[in-house]
């Protein structure tokens, strides 16, 4: 009997131990890690489920090639264009809104290239590319930059030059690099807001509708993918999408400010 409750005790910690030792693996942009709202948003997920949530945090192009190549379950990112692309060359499915904040046009406290006068997005970025004060792009591929080249597009501009530097980094380090070299950049706000007190840049366009910054989940296709768990992925989308996920995203706040708004419930 004695080893009968054993064999039991030890099939049920094995089975507890499988459980606790699932990973999900999400590809997610930098402004969700920088931000902090990980660190909030998926502890109660773990804690809840026994699963661990492994973060690959990159641009949204990085992290949607992460997904094409079968190494990633699901992404949460923001580039809506690529996300489309994505699902319909069948690599993704169930592509849901989770939150949305906005981009912002940073630049010296100064503002040397005036573009804080500006009456339009697009005329903003033309005095910048006016003046040639030096602007960091974070050319990366991620959901900021590809927002930004929409920018100077809509503008009718090329930006070239000894002034526009594409440094092929996060978020993170590009304003810090912006902030040490007295530049401008294009970043989204959540991630401002969590370095606004290391760093010295100031707004100087914002609360256009030009600058919409909606997030997405998707999960990796099984069906192109077979090693992508789907059911682990699910769990996460329905959090995150589900009460909880949006309540504790709706409270993420940093100096009072809140950094991102859910989309899915009010």
């Amino acid at each position: 009997m004695k080893k009968i409750l054993c064999y039991i005790t030890c099939y049920l910690w094995l089975i507890n131990t499988a459980v606790a030792e699932e990973i999900l693996r999400m590809a997610t942009t930098t402004s969700t890690e920088n931000s902090g709202l990980l660190s909030v948003l998926n502890p109660p997920f773990e804690q809840k489920t026994g699963v661990k949530v492994h973060v690959i945090a990159v641009g949204t192009g990085q992290a949607l090639r992460h997904a094409e190549n079968g190494d990633v379950d699901l992404v949460f990112v923001h580039d809506p264009e690529a996300e489309k692309r994505f699902v319909e060359f069948g690599h993704g499915i169930e592509r849901k809104p989770v939150m949305h904040n906005d981009f912002i046009l940073l630049g010296p406290q100064h503002d040397p290239a005036h573009a804080g006068d500006a009456a339009s997005i697009s005329e903003a970025m033309e005095n910048i590319n006016e003046s040639k004060i030096t602007f960091i792009s974070r050319g990366d591929d991620s959901g900021t930059h590809q927002k930004e080249l929409k920018l100077w597009q809509m503008a009718g501009l090329e930006p070239k030059g000894d002034w526009y530097l594409s440094v092929g980094q996060g978020m993170g380090p590009v304003l810090t690099m912006a902030n040490e070299m007295k530049a401008y950049t294009l970043s989204d706000r959540g991630t401002y807001l969590a370095y606004s007190d290391k760093i010295n840049l100031k707004i100087v366009f914002e609360n256009a509708k030009e600058l919409d910054n909606p997030y997405h989940i998707i999960l990796v296709n099984p069906e192109t993918h077979p090693q992508a768990n789907v059911n682990l992925a699910r769990k996460y989308l329905n959090y995150i999408t589900g009460e909880e996920g949006q309540n504790i995203i709706r409270g993420f706040r940093i100096k009072d400010q809140q950094l991102f708004y859910p989309d899915v419930i009010k």
